[in-house]
C-alpha cells in the first residue's frame, strides 16, 4: 500500500502541476487559445459560406490557401527560429538583444515575401493545377482553376500586412504579452466574419443592390481588410505602450543588426527556416497525393481540416507555451524548473487532446452537411475527421516535443525530426500507394499519419534525455 501510495505521489509531482503551476501555463495560453479558437471559428464559418456556394468555389479557395500556407509557414519557421533568441533575451532582461531580434524578423519577413510573390505570381496557375485530377464524378476542373486564380490575386494584396502582424506579434508573444495578439486577433476575425456575409453574397434592399455578390472575391478582399485591422492594432498599441513593450522604443533608430548577432541568428535559427519551407512543401505535395483520387478529395479534406484545426488548438497553444515559458525559464539560466515545466506542460497536452479527440468524433457526422456539396465529399469528410481525432494524442506529443527541443536552439535536430522525415518517410509512402496502388484515400491518409510514431519515439528519448535544455544566449 506505501510502495503503490508512493509511486502514485511520485507521478503527480513529476506529470501533473501544482496550481500555481496551471496559473502560470494557463496565463500564457488561454489568450493564446481564445485568438486561436476565435480565428478557427471565424475560418469555419468563412469555410462554409463558401462551401454553401458550390464544391469548385471550396475546391479552388482550398487550392490556393495549401499553397500560401507554404509562405506563411516560411515566415513562422524564419520568425520563430530568431524568436528563439527573443524568449531567451527578454528572459535575461536585454532589451537591446530583444531589438536586434525585431530587426531581423523585419528584414527577413521582407525578403521571404518578395520570393512567395516572384513564385506565386509567375507560376501561380501551373502550381494550382497540379492538385486538380479527374477521379470524381462530380466537380468542374476548369471553374475550380479560374475560382483559384481570381482568390490568389487578391490574397497577394494581405501579404505586407502579415510580414508586419508576425514581426510585432511574435515579439510580443515571446515577451510574455499574449492578451493583445488575442484582442487583435478577435478584431480580425469580426471584421472578416462581417465582410465575409456582405461580400460573399451581397445584400439587396428592396430589389436594389446595395454591395454586389462577390463569391469568392468578396471572401479574399474580407481576408485581405481583416489582415491590415489586426496590424494596425497591434502596431498602435506596441508604440503607445512603451512601458509594458521597451524594447519598442529606439527601434527603427537602425535597422542594422551586429554580425555576431546575426551569425548566431543564422546558425539557429536557417534549420528552423528550412525545416518550415520544407515540411510546408511537404504538406502540400501530401495533399497533392490525395488528389489524385479526385476533386471531391480535395473538398473532403478542405472539410474535414476546417473541423479538425477548430479541435487542436489547445495541443498547438500549448506548443506556444513551451516556447515562451521554457525559452524564459533557460535564458534565466532555470535549467531544472524549464525540464520539469516542459514535462507537466507536455502531459497536459496530450491528456487534454484525448477529451478534445472524444469530442471530435462525436460530431464527425454533422458538420459536413452544413456543406453544399455531395454525399460522396460528405462521407469522405466524416470519415477524415474520425481519422485525425484517433491520431490527435500522437499529434499532441510531436507537436509539444517539436517546440521543446526548439525552445533550446537545437534547430537542426529539429530539421531531422520534422521536415527530413516528412520527405524520407511521409513523402514517399503517400506517394507510392497513390501512384503504384487502389488503396482508397483513407487507407493512404492512415498508413501516412501512423508513421508518426517513429517521431514519437524519437521525440521522448530526446527529451528525456534534456539534450535541449540549454541557454543560447550565452554563446554571443
Amino acid at each position: 500500500m506505501n510502495v503503490s501510495s508512493a509511486g502514485s505521489s511520485g507521478f503527480r509531482q513529476k506529470f501533473i502541476g501544482d496550481k500555481a503551476f496551471y496559473r502560470t501555463i494557463l496565463g500564457v495560453t488561454v489568450p493564446i487559445m481564445i485568438q486561436n479558437g476565435i480565428s478557427s471559428f471565424v475560418n469555419m464559418l468563412d469555410n462554409v459560406m463558401v462551401g454553401r456556394i458550390g464544391t469548385e468555389q471550396m475546391s479552388g479557395v482550398s487550392i490556393v490557401n495549401q499553397l500560401v500556407f507554404i509562405y506563411f509557414l516560411c515566415i513562422f519557421g524564419g520568425m520563430g527560429g530568431i524568436g528563439i533568441f527573443t524568449a531567451q533575451y527578454y528572459g535575461n532582461n536585454d532589451q537591446e538583444g530583444v531589438r536586434a531580434t525585431f530587426r531581423a524578423k523585419l528584414w527577413l519577413g521582407v525578403i521571404l515575401t518578395a520570393i512567395a510573390l516572384a513564385v506565386l505570381g509567375l507560376f501561380g496557375p501551373q502550381l494550382i493545377d497540379l492538385f486538380l485530377n479527374e477521379g470524381s464524378e462530380t466537380g468542374d476542373l476548369a471553374a475550380t482553376l479560374r475560382y483559384a486564380e481570381g482568390y490568389m490575386k487578391i490574397i497577394f494584396l494581405s501579404f505586407p500586412a502579415f510580414i508586419v502582424l508576425q514581426v510585432y506579434g511574435s515579439t510580443l508573444r515571446a515577451c510574455g504579452e499574449t492578451v493583445l495578439p488575442m484582442k487583435a486577433g478577435v478584431a480580425a476575425v469580426l471584421t472578416n466574419l462581417v465582410l465575409n456575409y456582405l461580400l460573399i453574397y451581397g445584400v439587396r434592399i428592396g430589389g436594389v443592390e446595395i454591395i454586389p455578390q462577390l463569391g469568392v472575391n468578396g471572401a479574399a478582399i474580407a481576408t485581405v481588410t481583416s489582415r491590415y485591422v489586426e496590424m494596425l492594432i497591434i502596431v498602435l498599441w506596441s508604440h503607445t505602450h512603451t512601458e509594458k513593450a521597451p524594447y519598442i522604443k529606439g527601434i527603427y533608430r537602425t535597422f542594422r543588426v551586429r554580425k555576431s548577432q546575426l551569425k548566431s541568428f543564422a546558425i539557429k535559427g536557417s534549420p528552423l527556416l528550412l525545416n518550415e519551407c520544407l515540411w510546408s512543401i511537404g504538406t502540400s505535395f501530401l495533399v497533392q497525393c490525395y488528389s489524385t483520387r479526385g476533386l471531391d478529395v480535395i473538398a473532403a479534406f478542405n472539410i474535414s481540416n476546417t473541423i479538425s484545426n477548430m479541435f487542436s488548438i489547445v495541443f498547438f497553444s500549448m506548443g506556444d507555451a513551451v516556447a515562451i515559458v521554457v525559452g524564459q525559464l533557460l535564458g534565466a539560466n532555470k535549467i531544472q524548473e524549464a525540464k520539469d515545466t516542459d514535462r507537466k506542460i507536455i502531459a497536459f497536452a496530450v491528456a487534454f487532446s484525448i477529451i478534445t479527440a472524444a469530442l471530435m468524433a462525436s460530431v464527425s457526422w454533422l458538420f459536413p452537411r452544413i456543406y453544399n456539396t455531395n454525399d460522396t465529399v460528405r462521407h469522405l469528410a466524416t470519415v477524415l475527421i474520425v481519422c485525425y481525432a484517433l491520431f490527435s494524442p500522437m499529434m499532441a506529443f510531436c507537436h509539444c516535443t517539436y517546440f521543446t527541443l526548439r525552445s533550446g536552439g537545437k534547430t537542426i535536430i529539429t530539421f531531422l525530426f520534422d521536415s527530413a522525415f516528412t520527405w524520407v518517410v511521409s513523402v514517399p509512402i503517400a506517394f507510392l500507394l497513390s501512384r503504384f496502388t487502389a488503396l482508397p484515400v483513407v487507407a493512404i491518409y492512415c498508413s501516412v499519419t501512423a508513421a508518426d510514431i517513429i517521431k514519437c519515439i524519437i521525440g521522448f528519448i530526446l527529451v528525456k534525455k534534456g539534450v535541449w535544455a540549454k541557454n543560447i544566449t550565452e554563446d554571443i
